[in-house]
Formats: C-alpha cells, structure tokens, sequence
C-alpha cells in the first residue's frame, strides 16, 4: 500500500470519526441507527420543494385542477405503497439500495440496477442545480453560470455531511417551505374563487393531457429516489420510524409542495404560463416587489433545492461508492464536480423528457425486489453474481413501457412498468420453482 492511500484512508477515518460513518459497504447497525424525527426530517426534506410545485402547475396546466388533484391524490398514494415496502426492506436489512439489489440481481449484476440509477439521481442534481442558476439569474439578472457553480458549491457542502447534513437542511428547508408556499397559495386564491380554482380547466380553457401521463409524471417525479429510498430508511431504529418517514413524503410532502403550483396556476389563471420561467412560487414572490421578500425569495430558493439536490447526490454518491468501492464523501465531491458541469449547460430544459425516461426505465426495478423480497425469496442473501431471472423481468417491464409511452399515451407508462416487471418476475419465479419441483 503507498504512503499515498494510507494518507488519504487516514484522512476519510477522521472525517468519519468527526461526521459519522456512512456504512457504504455494510448494514447500518442498529448502535448507529437514527430516531424517527431525524429518519423523518431526512424523508420530509425531500419532495416539499419548489420543484414539486412547478410539476403541480405542470399538471394543472395540461389537466385542469381537478383531473391534476386526482392525479395527485393516487399517484401519491401509490408511491406510499411502493416507497414503504422498499423502505422497509432497507430497514429490516439495514443495506442500502446498491447492497439489497446485490442479493436480487447479483454481487456482480447490481451495477447495472445501481449504476443506472445513481446516474439518474447524479443527473436530477445537475437538473435541479440548474434551475437553481436560472431561475436566480433571470430574477436578478446574476450570471447564470457563476450562480449555479454556487449552488453546486453548497449542495456539494451539505452531501459531504452525510446524513446529518440532510437531516439538517430539512429542518430549514420544510418550515421554509410551509410558511412561504401557503402564503404564496392562499395569496394568489385570494384574487378568485375556490369554486373558480376547481373549476380551473387547464392553459386557455385546454386540457391537453391525460391521466395515464398526469399519474406517470407525479410519479415519476420521485420514482428514482423512492426506488432507492433503502439509503434513507437504513437508517431507521424500526418498521414504524421507517413508515411514518415515507409517509411524510408521500403523500403529505409531495402532495403539499404540488398543490402550492397547481392552486396558484389555476387562480391566476395566467395564459401559456411557464412554470420553470417567472410563472411559479419564486417568481410570484419577486413579482411582488417587496425588499425583504425578494431576499428570503433568494435565500429560499437555494435552502429548499439545496434539499433535494444534496439528497440526490446523497443517493448516487452511496450508490457509485459501492460500485466503484469508494466513500461516499469522496464521490460526493467528484460527482457533484460533474454535476456542475452538465447543469452549466442548461440540462433542466429536458425536464419533461427526463421524466418520461424514468417511467420506462425505473419502476420494474422496485417492482421485481418488492415480489422477490416478499414474495418468492424472503429471506434471501447474496448467493449469485448475476440473476437472469431479475434481468429478464426488467426487460419485459421496460419494454412494456416503451410500447405504452408510444402505442397508448392514455395509460400511465410508470404504472405499466411497474405492474409488468414485478408479475413478469413472479411468473418466471413460479416457473423456475415448479421446474425444480418437478425435477
């Protein structure tokens, strides 16, 4: 071993010993386990953004306030479901994502589930880390590039804490957001009628989408983190702290923050409005001219992004420190540097797009370990390097989904996913059982 690497594990035994250890590579003992508050504040701290809320201008825009309503209330609840029993797992097991999907898709096959999703997780920091820069360059007329090395900057900051440094931004960034999204909704509803907002049927009197793709994108907004949500419920002390966490997130956070968009859409009813322009809760503040809202506009904005975009990188640093037997402090560090440098390039624009590729991609993931740990294998342990069947499964999902997004764009793509690859794994599971059976 050189004096270099010894110098540089010496130096990631102190900052452990000084922030606490992240447990990348093993269970988190119970010893080290967190209360429910902290596992809570982590989970909560997530979803409220300002990000939700311009997904529920989003919905409200194409849908129409009470179709976009519904399509919140369901898909939220459906992300209860599936968030909670993963969530669970990470809690009974004590593993985080890359280390469960290491037992149902092998000790070598969990990259290709790992990687893609702490890829996809590393791209929604650079997403939100530039809507941070734009948005605040455009208010104040700031270089947009200089403000989003910024944000970056500081979101890398709170990752490199660890757990506690999401705990923390949670506890700014939730009250924040309360406090500042319902004055921004019952403000804007104040201009109209509730009866009015109801009735609200989407941008100029349309309503363009349906609610497959109204469900798919509440949905998918979280699908990836949800997915992985082991890294946080790892933490819990027991399966009640691990359910009220994910129940804080959905429905509770997540449906708070997209009603803040959606309600102050349809009041102000703005034509073609754009919610990722001016036409959102930052903006609404800024338009107001006031001195002292502006700066907490300001200071807000990057509190409460800061929250997920340190949360994200959270999750792909575990994940890539796994993969590439790391720390996660250290891939904290290089992979926010490369976050950086995409959302410099105006990356958040693919929004949209983005989302679409989750819900092709992502939910047979959760679907296929939700039916192998609870259904097929409970208990199970990593005894394969790769498990064909796991693959198999996801397959059938991804391309059941794929021909959803393109064949019918009335049904939800991430629900069909989800469904698809979990029986697919059943079925092939079955299977396989009665042939040994037989045997």
């Amino acid at each position: 071993m050189s004096k270099l690497t010894q110098n540089v594990e010496a130096v990631e035994t102190e900052v452990d010993h000084v922030l606490g250890a992240e447990y990348e590579h093993t269970a988190v003992p119970m010893a080290a386990r967190r209360s429910m508050f902290s596992v809570t504040t982590v989970w909560i701290g997530f979803p409220m953004i300002i990000t939700g809320a311009m997904t529920g201008s989003l919905l409200v825009l194409g849908m129409g306030f009470a179709n976009a309503l519904t399509a919140m209330i369901v898909g939220n609840l459906i992300m209860l479901v599936y968030v909670g029993l993963l969530g669970l797992l990470g809690t009974r097991t004590g593993f985080n994502f890359a280390l469960m999907a290491s037992v149902v898709f092998g000790r070598k096959g969990y990259v290709l589930a790992s990687g893609l999703l702490s890829t996809l997780l590393l791209g929604w920091y650079a997403v939100q880390t530039g809507i941070t820069g734009a948005l605040i360059s455009t208010a104040y007329e700031l270089n947009y590039v200089m403000m989003t090395v910024l944000a970056g900057v500081l979101y890398i900051g709170i990752t490199f804490v660890g757990v506690r440094g999401l705990h923390a931004i949670g506890l700014v960034s939730v009250p924040a957001f309360i406090i500042l999204g319902l004055y921004v909704m019952f403000d804007a509803a104040a201009t109209t009628s509730w009866g009015a907002i109801y009735a609200y049927a989407g941008n100029n009197g349309v309503a363009t989408m349906s609610m497959g793709v109204g469900l798919t994108v509440v949905i998918a907004l979280f699908i990836d983190a949800g997915t992985v949500t082991a890294d946080f419920n790892r933490w819990a002390a027991d399966s009640r702290s691990s359910l009220v966490a994910t129940f804080s997130a959905f429905p509770f956070a997540n449906l708070v923050a997209m009603l803040v968009g959606g309600v102050t859409t349809a009041a102000l009813a703005v034509p073609d409005a754009n919610p990722f322009g001016a036409d959102n809760m930052f903006g609404y503040m800024n338009a107001k001219q006031i001195g002292f809202l502006s700066v907490l506009a300001f200071l807000f904005l990057y509190c409460n992004l800061g929250s997920v975009c340190a949360h994200c990188l959270y999750n792909a640093a575990t994940g890539w420190s796994r993969i590439l037997s790391s720390h996660m402090r250290i891939m904290a560090v290089v992979l926010g540097i490369i976050g950086i440098v995409v959302a410099a390039g105006n990356v958040w624009a693919f929004f949209i797009e983005w989302l679409s590729l989750l819900g092709i991609l992502v939910p047979p993931i959760g679907a296929i370990i939700i039916v192998d740990q609870y259904v097929l294998r409970r208990p199970a342990v990593i005894d394969q390097d790769w498990r064909g069947q796991a693959f198999l499964a996801w397959i059938i999902g991804s391309l059941v989904a794929f021909v959803v997004e393109f064949y019918a764009p009335y049904l939800s793509t991430a629900i069909c996913a989800g469904l698809a690859g979990g029986i697919a794994y059943a079925v092939i599971g079955q299977s396989r059982a009665s042939q040994k059976a037989s045997a």
